[in-house]
C-alpha cells in the first residue's frame, strides 16, 4: 500500500500499528474487511462519532482482516462520558434494518464465550471446587438471560468500556464495533454499572454516562445480571487462555 513502515501501537484482541498517518488494524475476520469501512461510514452519516476509514485499505490475509483508519491524535482530556452516553442512546435509536447488509448484527446470546455450560465443562479440570461451584451458581442465577435480552431489543455497540472511548480534537469517539449486535439496551450499560465495584474505576463514570443517555440502569435487574455474567465470561476466557499464556493465567487467578 506504499505506507510508512509500521510500528506497534497495541496488541490485544486486535493488533494496531501506526504507518505514517494511518493506523492498520489486524484481527480475526468476522466479516469481509471492507464491511468495517462501510459500517463506519454509515455510523458517521448518522452522526455517531467514530474513527474515519481510509478508502482502499481493506484486505483479508490468511483469515485476518487488515483495515486502514485515520490516525487519531488523542488529547489528554478525561473521557467525556456524558457525550458517550448520548452517543449510545443515538445508536440505540438507529433502525437495525438500515445497517449495511455486509455487516453482521447477531443476537449476543450466540457469542461462543457466552455459552456458559460448554465453557464451564471445558475448564472444569482447571478449577477448584469452590471456583467451579461459584461460577456455576452465578450462571444459574441468570439462566433466563437470552430470552430477557430479546425484549425491547435495539441496535447495540456491544462493548462499551473505557478502552473503546478516545478523546480527539473533534471530541469523544466511540470505537471498536466488532461486537455490534441486537439486544436489550441493558447490554450496553452492564459493564459500566460494575466499573467502580469490580474494576476500581471512578464511580462517577456511570453516573455521567447515564445522564448523557437519559436514563440510569443501575437498579435494573437484567443489567445487574448481565454485568455479573460478563465477569463470568471474561474469567472463563482467561482460564482457557491461561493454559498457554502465563499473563492470562495470572489474570485468571485474580479473577477467580
Amino acid at each position: 500500500w506504499g505506507l510508512a513502515g509500521p510500528r506497534v501501537l497495541r496488541h490485544g484482541m486486535n493488533a494496531l500499528y501506526a504507518a505514517g498517518d494511518v493506523v492498520l488494524r489486524v484481527g480475526a475476520a468476522t466479516a469481509p474487511p471492507a464491511a468495517a469501512h462501510e459500517l463506519a461510514r454509515w455510523l458517521l452519516d448518522h452522526e455517531v462519532p467514530t474513527i474515519r476509514p481510509v478508502d482502499g485499505l481493506a484486505t483479508d490475509i490468511g483469515g485476518f482482516a487488515v483495515t486502514g483508519w485515520e490516525l487519531v491524535r488523542e488529547t489528554r482530556r478525561a473521557p467525556d462520558w456524558h457525550t458517550i452516553g448520548g452517543v449510545v442512546r443515538r445508536v440505540h435509536a438507529l433502525p437495525v434494518d438500515d445497517v449495511p447488509a455486509s455487516y453482521p448484527v447477531p443476537d449476543p446470546s450466540t457469542f461462543p464465550w457466552w455459552q456458559f455450560d460448554e465453557m464451564l465443562a471445558d475448564v472444569a479440570a482447571d478449577l477448584d471446587d469452590a471456583a467451579r461451584d461459584g461460577l456455576a451458581a452465578a450462571v444459574e442465577r441468570h439462566r433466563g438471560w437470552p430470552e430477557r435480552l430479546r425484549h425491547g431489543a435495539r441496535l447495540c455497540h456491544g462493548d462499551v468500556h473505557p478502552g473503546n472511548v478516545l478523546m480527539s480534537g473533534r471530541g469523544a469517539l466511540l470505537v471498536d464495533w466488532d461486537l455490534l449486535c441486537v439486544a436489550n439496551p441493558a447490554w450496553d450499560h452492564a459493564m459500566l454499572t460494575t466499573y467502580a465495584e469490580r474494576w476500581g474505576g471512578d464511580a462517577s463514570v456511570y453516573e455521567r454516562f447515564a445522564a448523557g443517555y437519559g436514563r440510569s440502569y443501575v437498579d435494573d435487574d437484567l443489567t445487574q445480571g448481565l454485568g455479573e455474567l460478563r465477569n463470568v465470561a471474561a474469567t472463563l476466557m482467561r482460564v482457557k487462555a491461561g493454559r498457554d499464556d502465563p499473563d492470562a493465567a495470572a489474570e485468571a487467578q485474580r479473577r477467580l
